[in-house]
């Protein structure tokens, strides 16, 4: 074997240097954050051909002092910190003092800087270990920091960097993300001597959510609740989308600790879990959340580019994202279904309808609602008149000043599937069946079953082994004893559905999806009556358990436009 001998300093430099500086944007990132944290109002971005070939980085902050400047581009000098046990209470988002260091080893580096109380400001260069003298130079107050060259000693680096286009493209996303945390700094990107976009400071945050999440999307963002994390250790803030408003991937789910934007998975699973029952399979939210913890809480010195952090009180912080985000949820939507169902003024006064009688003679509705929690009692004085039913799979309805269209079956799987959940909650017993039902399942089916027997039971259905892959129901959730139960679709729909959400909410869902009123079927006028008079008592009462709206409102003004009338 070769022997063991020390590394030279420039060797040194550049692997530290290939820890932290990975492309274009790792150099943005590294001199924007020192920007903020040296106070910048206004951050300015230049490129040239996606910053393989120039990048510079101009603020109005504070600055770096004559003496300093050769400091600032030596490797681990730093202001931030000053002994070890700094580490444990980190309140900016540099702190190690690599950054520039590890710019000037692969690329070199030109710092022009000036403090407020300093006549002319100063110049240093430094490029690989060797640094220049630092000079005097015309200069406003703040830095202009230039980086050229950069991977020229490093050729092999070059050759993975995508096209100019695709690493000016990073670097515009995260500088407009990053932006966010900081809507009271004015940032500008400028390429190829074109301004590219400005961000202005804004008053309010929402102003900011709109330059980056576009006008449209960002109108259907619903702000935190004030008191959605009440148990929290620090502060949760933030936007969500709308249920119904998503997309094909999680890029946009961004999160801010500290201040610091973390490209993790630290609370993907809170979005998931948040959104249970309110997000379609295969679809995902986006938003936006700001967690402030004390800074002994968090640890950003797990990662060379602190992309992650690691919390003390991960798995808090975690359920107390995603009550704040299921509870947001949960009012939202009541607030829509108030909208969606309250009377509106019109110059006729309106159509006042009383409560009417609920007939209990329906073998196959009205059985399950009366496990519903509520009672009849608790319905609003003015109810939605239902008119009929459409291609037997939909139910029309108005409340006089405008119509409703609502999903049988859609609504009938809301109100079981939470009929299901307070039926375990409350461990209220099954329904048994007086002539029990047995159903043959392939390989797959009772490999699935078994896996889910245990919840089953939980939910009301209880399945017992009848003999090789087959089984016999003998009870299920009170009020489904007169409905059939599709065990072989609802055993399918488990086995092909994601895993990402709680097994108890994927299982109890399609229990309730496969036990209720299916599209196509025909249902008689008290049945939709008590159909839709029972939604309004859920608590999520405009979207099934997996996520698909219950219903859509069509108000005077939406009729007239397609009337042609406005």
């Amino acid at each position: 074997m070769p022997f063991i001998h020390l590394l030279d300093s420039v060797t040194v430099g550049q692997i530290a240097a290939g820890e932290i500086i990975e492309r274009p944007q790792s150099v943005v990132k590294e001199l924007v954050e020192n920007a903020v944290d040296a106070g910048a109002a206004r951050v300015v971005v230049v490129l040239e051909r996606g910053g393989t070939e120039h990048i510079e980085v101009i603020d109005d902050g504070a600055g770096i002092a004559p003496d300093d400047l050769p400091l600032a581009v030596r490797r681990h000098a730093t202001s931030k910190l000053r002994v070890a046990d700094d580490l444990e209470s980190i309140g900016t988002l540099g702190f190690r003092g690599e950054g520039l260091a590890s710019i000037a080893a692969i690329a070199r580096l030109d710092v022009l800087s000036r403090t407020p109380s300093a006549q002319i400001g100063s110049r240093i260069v430094a490029h690989a270990e060797r640094a220049e003298p630092v000079e005097p130079a015309a200069a406003p107050v703040g830095t202009r920091i230039a980086v050229t060259e950069l991977f020229a000693n490093v050729p092999v680096r070059r050759e993975y960097l995508k096209s100019p286009s695709a690493e000016f493209t990073r670097i515009s996303s995260w500088l407009s993300t990053f932006a966010l945390a900081y809507p009271h700094v004015t940032f500008v990107l400028r390429h190829d001597g074109k301004d590219v976009w400005t961000m202005p400071s804004t008053a309010t945050l929402r102003e900011r959510l709109a330059m980056v999440f576009g006008r449209e999307a960002a109108a259907t963002l619903i702000e935190l609740g004030r008191d959605a994390a009440p148990t929290l250790d620090g502060s949760l803030r933030g936007f969500i989308s709308a249920p119904g408003s998503d997309r094909g991937d999680r890029r946009m789910q961004l999160l801010f600790v500290n201040g610091r934007l973390l490209r993790s998975t630290l609370l993907a699973g809170a979005w998931t879990a948040g959104y249970q029952t309110f997000a379609m399979i295969g679809r995902h939210p986006y938003g936006v959340l700001f967690l402030d913890l004390p800074p002994e809480h968090v640890d950003p010195n797990v990662h060379p580019t602190k992309s992650d952090v690691r919390l003390r009180y991960g798995t808090q912080v975690f359920d107390a994202a995603r009550r704040a985000i299921a509870t947001t949820l949960r009012d939202h939507a009541m607030q829509r279904f108030r909208d969606a169902t309250a009377p509106q003024a019109s110059a006729g006064g309106g159509l006042s309808l009383a409560p009417q009688a609920i007939d209990a003679s329906l073998p196959h509705v009205q059985s399950l609602f009366e496990a519903q929690i509520g009672s009849p009692d608790d319905l609003p004085a003015r109810r939605l008149r239902v008119l009929s039913q459409v291609h037997r799979t939909f139910i029309l309805a108005s409340d006089g000043d405008a119509v409703l269209l609502v999903d049988q079956h859609a609504a009938h799987e809301r109100i079981a599937y939470e009929t299901i959940v307070a039926r375990a909650h409350d461990r209220a017993p099954s329904e048994p069946l007086l002539v029990p039902i047995v159903v043959e399942l392939d390989a797959a089916q009772s490999a699935a079953l078994e896996r889910a027997r245990e919840l089953l039971q939980e939910g009301g259905l209880e399945i017992e082994a009848f003999g090789e892959r087959t089984y016999r129901i003998s009870a299920t959730p009170a009020g489904y004893g007169a409905r059939p139960f599709d065990l072989a679709g609802f055993l399918d729909d488990l086995t092909d559905e994601p895993k990402a959400r709680d097994v108890r909410e994927r299982i109890w869902a399609s229990l309730a999806c496969h036990s209720v009123t299916v599209a196509g079927e025909r249902l008689e006028l008290d049945e939709m009556t008590t159909l839709v008079d029972r939604l309004q008592l859920c608590a999520n009462p405009m979207h099934c358990p997996h996520g698909r709206p219950t219903m859509l409102r069509l108000n005077p003004d939406d009729i007239a436009r397609m009337f042609k009338r406005i």
